[in-house]
Order: C-alpha cells, then structure tokens, then sequence
C-alpha cells in the first residue's frame, strides 16, 4: 500500500496555512469562546513579541494576571481561551502549531496519509514519554483519549473537532492508526488543537470509575490533571489563581525555563494595570485597548500585539421571539454602526468582520459584502415583521470592559429603531453555561479559528448539530446550510471546499444569526522582565522558553 510522508500532509496543511502566517505578539480571551470575545470562545502584543530582548535567567516565578478563571483543567471538557491556556501548559497533542500556525511534531514524530485510501492515517509515537503520574504514553493511551472525546456519556464539547473519526486502531506501542468516515484534509490541524491534550490513562479509567459511583464527567481528571507538558499542576483556588510547576522529568530536553507560572484571576482591568505597574505581575492579559497607551507610558512595560484569526461577535437567539424571524435579525444588524463600536471603543484594534472567517482563514470569501447599515431599511424589516413600534429584549455580556461598553452602545444605536434593551452582565462561567443553555436573546461572544481552516471557524457556530456548548448559541438550523458545511468538510478538492465555503457564507448573510463586529488585534502588557514570550494568532501564551531577567 503506497503511503505519503508527513512532509506531504504538511505540505497540504501550509499551503492551508501560509495565507496567514503571522508573527508573534499578544493579547486574550471564544473557537473557543473567548471571554474577550473572540473557537475557542474567547474572553478577551509588537510583532516580534519579547524574543528579540536578552534572555534572562532560569527558574523564577512567572506572575500572569488574567480576566477570567478557567472553567475546567481537563482538556476534553471545556472550550474557552483561559482555560486551554493553562491546560496548553500541562498536556500535549500529537501534533502543535507553532506561533506562525504552522504543524508540526509534537507527541508523534512523524505521521503518514494513505494516497490509496485518505481516510486512512497512521502516527509513529515518540518512544520513553511518561504522564506526570509516572505511567507511560503510548498507543493505548492515544485510543482512551480520543474514543473519551468522542463518548456521549462523556458529552465532550470538543467532540466535534474529531466526529469524523470512526476507528482508532493500536498498531503497536508506538503506532497508531485513524480510520475517518470520509477524506478531512484538516484533520493534523485538528489533532493540533489543545482539546486534543493527552490525558494520562490511568486517570481517565479512575475518572470512569468515578462516574460509575454519580460523579460528573472529569471531575477527577480536574482534581489532580496529569499531562505530558513541560509544566505540571500543583495547585487551583477556584477563582483566584493556579500554580503550575516545571515538570524536571519532561521528555524533551528543552524543558521550561521558569520554575513555576500562577494565572491569578484579577476580574478588574485597572487592577491588572496596577498590579503590572507595582511588579505584583509580569504579565496582564487581556489589555484592554484603552489601557494602551498607559502601559507604553510607563518604564519597564511594553505593549505586545499579536494578529488574530478571531471574531467577535453579537449573537441572536432563534429560539427565542421574536429572533425567530430573520427579518428582525437584519434589522438589527442594519441598525448597528460597527465602526462606532471598532473606533470608539477597541481604538482601531482589528479590521471589520463582514463574516465569521477572518481574511487569513482558509475559505474567507472576499467577494462577500456583508449586510449594509442601514437605519431606514431596518425600520421597514421590523415593520414587516410586526414590530413597528419595537421590542423589549436583552443583552447579556460577561464582565470584559470592552464588552460591556459595546453592549451599551448597541443598546443606544437600537433606541432609534423603537427596540429597548436591557444590558445584563454575567460572570464568566455562568455566562458560558446559561448561553450554551438557550437562556439569553441577545449576547456578545467570540471565536476563534483555531486551525485556520473554515470547517472550524463555521461547523461549530452553525451547523444544527452543535447547539449549545459546542459553538452554536444562536441555535441556528438550517437544511441546505448543514448540507453545505457537511459537503465541505468531506470534500477533498481546494476549489470545490472553497465554492461551498461562499454558499455557506451567503446563506449566513440571509439568516442573520448574528451581526460580526471585527476580527481583533490581540493586545497584552507585559514587564522588561518577561523574555522569550510568544502568543499564537489563536490567543495561547507560549511559556515553555520564557525566562525572568534580573
């Protein structure tokens, strides 16, 4: 059977990829949810970050103060920016990304694609890795994760990322097999993806066992985590900080530098500002944009920035009146100047959003215009859809302040149109939960693409079978769309992907679901002290080089 080198696959995924092949930077928080607002669902700097600075020191403590606390420590189990930013730390992929989202090996050396059958992939294992629990990483632990993933009682909302998978096979030790329902060209950019974290075998049986007695999927896994990363946990006060120490039994030679990272939860920006400033921290992130130029202003702190593949975003309900009509959708979307919420309240940090897929994403459609502003327009859509003299509805945010500020100004802007709003801010993990649960009308979310192909950025946030936690909290269920992203995802030919992408992406434009603000500028403040930072396009701190300079 003729077999391809994994130069080959990933001569495939950088011709992906190299459209936006971006250096370095930083700032925070949904492909994931970001609670910034940018899957992950996210929360919320230069381009050469801290590289080109003398190295410090090693060993130290790194201090990183952050908006939000991480909702779970187990990598299948959550789907938010803080949270794979630590996990990132504690476990490792078969395949990563690097900072200019390039694949590469990671707990597999090297990987292969059958050229006679391309649902077929096979991985070659690196030889002596242990967990942090002392028991060996191997084929069998490879199969116990990615079959936990995808168990439903499991309920995993990282299941999507690997559904195509049907088989996965242990060849030998070191030798696994994927059989995929159908030809995914994306699926090395997956498998890169922090969700993909290898979890100790052992500690997955022992968390089996524990839902056996009643107990919730993972909650042994979160209890005491055991990767293979470079750093190992050692503590979490929920809703305050976690500790991470140096794994000094890491399977690699380049083991991290720092002796320990705490991501203290400090909800308040001027506090992070504060604390940056007085040396309680070496890091704070998100910096908000209005923040900027304090941090520049004052010696010893810098400002990185870091180009994204994120989307922010206000979401609609569709199950909820009257967002089950489109033409309430539009006129809300038409209603909102955007540039009033990029320029006045993210001072330019970003380009506009006129989809879900920013510019460098593989199946961005540059020909797609976007629904206009258009207050005339909108009033007529609401009049036709009985609503002439407007509604009373809601907008829920967490407590990002840049979030907060573009839910009061949406909430000005849509006073023209007759509709009043009722601005509600709820904390982080409940705002996760309580969306994914269909409670909200209106809300602010991101994404982020985190493999820079749109199956990702768009299978998530718009296919009917992800409601809920997954991505899709507008709860949008259309036919032909679900046929679209289902025929793209299987397809294995660039123009054809690229073809159904646009129709997805007209579609979209139709229904509305939610109105894209912009695909932000990722910003943090950092100290003199903090060398060798890096931050992905997709929001994750890269710690595992960086160093404390007397």
């Amino acid at each position: 059977m003729k077999m391809s080198k994994n130069s080959f696959s990933l001569l495939v995924l950088v011709m992906l990829l190299t459209a936006f092949l971006v250096a370095c930077g930083g700032n925070d928080n949904d492909s994931e949810p970001t609670d910034n607002g940018t899957g992950d669902e996210t929360e919320e700097g230069t381009e050469e970050g801290t590289e080109g600075a003398a190295e410090g020191a090693e060993g130290g403590e790194l201090v990183i103060v952050q908006l939000s606390d991480a909702v779970a420590l187990n990598p299948h189990g959550s789907n938010d920016t803080p949270s794979s930013n630590v996990a990132y730390n504690i476990y490792e992929s078969l395949v990563k990304q690097d900072e200019n989202m390039v694949v590469q090996p990671g707990l597999a050396s090297e990987w292969f694609q059958d050229e006679e059958d391309p649902t077929r992939w096979e991985f070659t294992l690196r030889e002596g890795v242990k967990f942090h629990d002392g028991t060996d990483f191997n084929a069998e632990a490879v199969k116990a994760n990615i079959e936990r993933i995808l168990d439903e009682n499991v309920a995993s909302p990282r299941s999507f990322l690997y559904e195509m998978i049907t088989e996965v096979n242990v060849i030998d030790e070191t030798t696994v097999e994927f059989v995929t329902e159908y030809p995914f060209s994306p699926l090395a950019a997956h498998l890169a993806h922090n969700g993909g974290g290898m979890i100790s075998k052992q500690l997955i049986d022992e968390d089996y066992a524990a839902m056996e007695d009643g107990e919730e999927p993972g909650s042994v896994i979160n209890a005491d985590p055991s990767g293979t990363g470079y750093f190992k946990f050692d503590y979490w006060n929920p809703g305050q900080e976690i500790r991470l120490v140096r794994n000094d039994d890491y399977w690699d030679d380049n083991k991290a530098k720092l002796d320990s990272v705490i991501f203290k939860v400090v909800p308040e920006d001027l506090t992070r500002i504060a604390e940056l400033e007085t040396g309680g921290a070496h890091i704070t992130d998100p910096l908000s944009p209005s923040d900027v130029a304090r941090v520049e202003g004052t010696e010893g702190l810098n400002v990185n920035r870091q180009n994204s593949v994120s989307l922010s975003y206000f979401g609609f309900n569709l199950n909820k009146e009257p967002f089950d009509d489109k033409r309430v959708r539009q006129a809300i979307s038409m209603a909102i100047d955007k540039e009033q919420i990029i320029s006045g309240i993210y001072d330019d940090a970003g380009i506009p959003a006129i989809g879900p897929l920013a510019p460098d994403v593989f199946g961005y459609d540059e020909n797609a215009s976007g629904l206009p502003y258009d207050i005339e327009a909108a009033k007529e859509l609401l009049a036709e859809a009985g609503y002439e003299d407007g509604f009373d509805t809601t907008i829920w945010t967490n407590d990002n302040r840049e979030r907060m500020d573009a839910a009061t100004n949406v909430q000005e802007q849509l006073k023209q149109i007759g509709v009043n709003v009722e601005v509600e801010v709820v904390e982080w993990g409940a705002y996760l939960e309580n969306t994914a649960a269909g409670q909200h009308d209106m809300f602010i979310l991101g994404w982020t693409t985190v493999t820079g192909d749109a199956d990702y950025g768009m299978y998530a946030l718009f296919h009917s079978s992800q409601h809920g936690e997954p991505g899709n909290r507008s709860f949008i269920a259309n036919d032909e769309l679900d046929e679209v992203l289902d025929q793209a995802r299987r397809s294995t030919d660039e123009a054809e992907r690229l073809d159904l992408y646009s129709r997805a992406q007209e579609i979209l434009e139709e229904e509305a679901p939610m109105l894209y603000i912009h695909h932000q500028e990722y910003l943090l403040g950092y100290s003199d002290k903090v060398q060798g930072l890096q931050q992905t396009p997709t929001q994750i701190l890269l710690l595992q080089d960086v160093t404390l300079a007397e």
